[in-house]
This record gives structure tokens, C-alpha cells and sequence, in this order.
């Protein structure tokens, strides 16, 4: 079944004019510290991450910090991150590899993120965009998932079809901030729950509004 959907052009036009969001929402200085931070921010608050990384950050600077620091101090930093033993293993997992294959440096291509623990595309995409400006996919999250089907913009489930509908329908050099501006209208307005169609700025155009009697597209997925 086919739905229509508002142009991606009025789409990026209305949200700039809204937002204007910070390349990641997560606080870091290196990009070691934003893929730390980005793996640790899986089904967590990046509020809760940001309070985590401060004291994280101060006592593990370099892959080998973290490659050197007992897992079990690790674990209890991390803790209230929740799945904080996968996490603690992913970190030092990956940290093994970027000091034997990168010099200790995180890589800056889609292809050497991919293949460290813990990441997948969404986790590469961010810190390719936020820490060295290079666009070669876009990170989709709950709340890009959840826009994308009720703006009509991608009928699919899966992160790496939707991503694949929203490459062909944004301008690149939109790719990386596509995900912030997303994320900014879904926290505010185009909610999990409860969500604030009256309020909209695509209230009259979208074919999920609530305000026109639509029937939730991400929900029908």
C-alpha cells in the first residue's frame, strides 16, 4: 500500500528553520571519545551518556587506556548504561583493533568502522559526519525510523532500507544532519507517544497527521 509524502525539500526547509541542532548530541572532544560515547548511547539517554563520559573521558584518553583499564572498573563506569558487560567488551574489543590495525587512530571510512565491535552503520555514519565532515550514509535511529514512515518518506522496517530510501531523496551534503534534525522534531513534537500533531509544521501535509484523522504510519509497520 502506497502513501503519499511531503517533499524532502519542504521537509529540510521547515526543520532548519525550526532547529538547530549540534552535529551530535553527545558530548566529546576526540573521536575515540564519540565512538566510546556513541556505542555507549545504545538504548540509553545520551543525557544519562554525557554524565557517564565526564568521568569516563577523564581517565581513558587513548585506545590503549581502555584496552589497559581491568574490565571490571570499566563495567562499573559504565554501569548505568545498561548492557554495561557487552559494552565494556565491545570497547575493549575494538580498542585492541585500532591500536594493532589504525595506530591506535579511529578509522575514517565506513568500511573500518563497520568491522569494529560493537558498531554497525548508524554507529559509523555519526562519527564519520560529527568528527571528520564525511557523508557516506545517514544514521538512522528510532526517531529517524519513526519520521521517516510517518512523513511517508520510506514505507520499510529495517534501518538499512530506510536508509537506502532516504540516500536516494536527500541531498548528500544533507546526509549528516538529516539525523539531528529528526531526532530534534521527534523529541519535540513527532513523538514515540503522545505525539503533538496540533502542533506540527507539517500538520496539514503529512500523511500520518493525527489532525486530519491519519492513521499512524510507523504503526502500521
Amino acid at each position: 500500500m502506497s502513501h503519499s509524502r511531503i517533499s524532502i525539500g519542504h521537509i529540510l526547509k521547515e526543520l532548519e528553520r525550526i532547529y538547530d541542532p549540534p552535529k551530535s548530541f553527545i558530548d566529546w572532544k576526540t573521536p575515540l571519545d564519540l565512538l566510546v560515547a556513541t556505542i555507549l548511547s545504545a538504548q540509553c539517554t545520551d543525557v544519562r551518556v554525557n554524565i557517564v563520559t565526564k568521568k569516563l573521558f577523564k581517565l581513558c584518553r587513548t585506545a590503549e587506556d581502555y584496552r589497559d583499564i581491568p574490565r571490571v572498573e570499566l563495567e562499573k563506569l559504565i554501569h548505568s548504561c545498561g548492557t554495561f558487560r557487552r559494552k565494556a567488551k565491545h570497547i575493549q574489543g575494538l580498542s585492541h583493533i585500532l591500536i594493532n590495525e589504525y595506530k591506535g587512530e579511529v578509522p575514517q571510512t565506513m568500511e573500518g568502522l563497520v568491522e569494529l565491535l560493537g558498531v554497525g552503520r548508524k554507529t559509523a555514519a555519526i562519527i564519520l559526519y560529527a568528527a571528520f565532515e564525511k557523508l557516506e550514509g545517514i544514521a538512522v535511529d528510532t526517531h529517524v525510523m519513526r519520521l521517516a514512515q510517518r512523513l511517508g518518506l520510506s514505507q520499510h522496517k529495517t534501518p538499512e532500507k530506510i536508509e537506502k530510501d532516504l540516500m536516494k531523496i536527500v541531498p548528500k551534503e544533507q546526509w549528516g544532519r538529516l539525523n539531528t534534525l529528526l531526532i530534534s522534531h521527534g523529541r519535540a513534537v513527532c513523538t514515540a507517544r503522545n505525539r503533538k500533531c496540533g502542533q506540527c509544521v507539517f500538520m496539514d501535509t503529512c500523511p500520518s497527521s493525527q489532525a486530519r484523522g491519519k492513521k499512524d504510519l510507523a504503526q502500521e509497520r
